[in-house]
């Protein structure tokens, strides 16, 4: 619909004439289904509505009666509560993506991440259907399962596998791998207190640790908004010398997706993220995490590149797609949306894509890939993106630019304003 392209647009405040109410059968005004859905939409962006025109309704309980629907649209208005709770102060807000192998993370970080109600639970269930799988085979009826959680954090996946171990009967052996030293204190600390000392802690970077035994699952959460972008795959090779053959790696792939992106707010704010010792056009060929809010898709999410685990063959990690995008309407694109999901094991996933986002799951914002200007583009015209994941010797970095139906120039070429390593 026309109106979803305003979701993009800086909207300030909007008018709702009586005109446009009808009477339903007890005499109160209300609006027509589809009226409801252009109020709907303009009150996700929080602007103020102003009712203009005459009582022409209700005349005994006068205009009051136009106010109270309103407010009765508001309180049923559709919302993920729980994302929106999360993310509330936070909606448009430009952030630089964490680099989690390059930094440690700090204590409140992780506790964020740990208060989110649906991604252990899944891991749970992977881990969980993980271990019933190998208990049909032979080679473990009287051995225990040795399951390696490397980037252990805090302990979250920890607690997971020891739950999924008791859940399916499959008794484990556990190794909790971490190179941040501040979450080591935390990990001793849990496995003295509720884990009986029975996991084994290591302070090690997971590419570097020589362990004693080889691994029959490896459990990871190294993904980051774009799936790939905090080096996972880098990562996760890295370690195959852990595994042994035939291993189970949790999780088993992820693909990251991108659409265009129509958000005068996000362009508009690219203007404050100068850093005076990177190139001036650096804010605008740098991709930030941001929580989508003031924004329009004019086109459908389109599937970029895919990773698997384990990487028996080890491919390559550089990448290259080129996306075409249609579009229903003229439109103004600001950029690219970026998201991912993930088949942690059997089909038991977790997503941040529009259409099969995990519903209350809130430990990753979309990525926001800009462009230097912003392209306007026709119904009839055809958007054809060129998109690279490049892979140097210490860095890790993309590469983007449009070629049709204007060239844009390639962002971000060589790494030049944004990398990771």
């Amino acid at each position: 619909m026309v109106i979803d392209r305003w979701t993009g647009e800086s909207v300030k405040a909007y008018l709702v004439a009586t005109e446009s109410f009808s009477s339903n059968q007890k005499g109160f005004p209300v609006l027509s289904k589809s009226s409801q859905y252009v109020i709907n939409a303009l009150f996700k962006l929080n602007c103020q509505g102003i009712l203009i025109g005459a009582n022409h309704v209700n005349k005994i309980m006068g205009i009051r009666t136009y106010t109270q629907y309103l407010q009765h649209l508001w309180t049923i208005r559709d919302e993920d509560t729980g994302v929106r709770d999360f993310a509330r102060g936070y909606e448009d807000f430009l952030q630089c993506p964490l680099q989690p192998l390059q930094d440690n993370l700090e204590s409140q970080t992780y506790e964020t991440f740990e208060k989110d109600p649906i991604k252990y639970v899944r891991y749970e269930e992977a881990i969980k259907l993980a271990l019933l799988d190998l208990k049909e085979r032979d080679t473990f009826q009287d051995v225990d399962v040795v399951v390696m959680v490397v980037g252990a954090g805090r302990g979250p996946l920890v607690k997971a596998t020891i739950k999924a171990s008791k859940e399916s009967g499959m008794p484990v052996r556990v190794f909790a791998v971490e190179k941040n030293p501040n979450a080591i204190i935390t990990l001793r600390n849990l496995n003295v207190k509720e884990w009986s000392s029975l996991v084994t802690i290591v302070s090690s970077d997971m590419r570097e640790w020589k362990p004693p035994v080889l691994a029959d699952i490896i459990v990871s959460e190294l993904l980051g908004s774009f799936g790939d972008n905090e080096l996972s795959p880098e990562c996760l090779d890295g370690a195959q010398h852990l595994l042994k053959p035939g291993a189970i790696s949790i999780p088993t792939s992820y693909t990251s997706y991108l659409a265009p992106v129509t958000s005068a707010k996000l362009y508009n704010a690219l203007a404050s993220c100068v850093d005076p010792f990177k190139p001036t056009e650096a804010p605008y060929e740098t991709p930030y995490v941001v929580y989508l809010h003031n924004v329009y898709l004019p086109s459908a999410c389109k599937e970029l590149f895919t990773f698997q685990h384990p990487n028996w063959e080890s491919s390559s990690n550089e990448r290259y797609t080129q996306l075409s995008y249609r579009f229903s309407q003229n439109s103004t694109i600001h950029g690219f949306a970026g998201y991912f999901s993930s088949d942690l094991y059997k089909g038991i996933s977790i997503s941040i894509h529009p259409v099969t986002h995990s519903v209350g799951m809130f430990s990753w914002f979309p990525m926001y890939f800009p462009i230097r200007q912003p392209l306007y583009v026709l119904e009839t015209d055809t958007l054809l993106l060129s998109f690279w994941r490049r892979v140097g010797k210490s860095k890790v970095w993309y590469e983007w630019g449009v070629s049709s139906p204007r060239p844009s120039g390639v962002h971000n070429s060589g790494g030049r304003c944004y990398s990771s390593g």
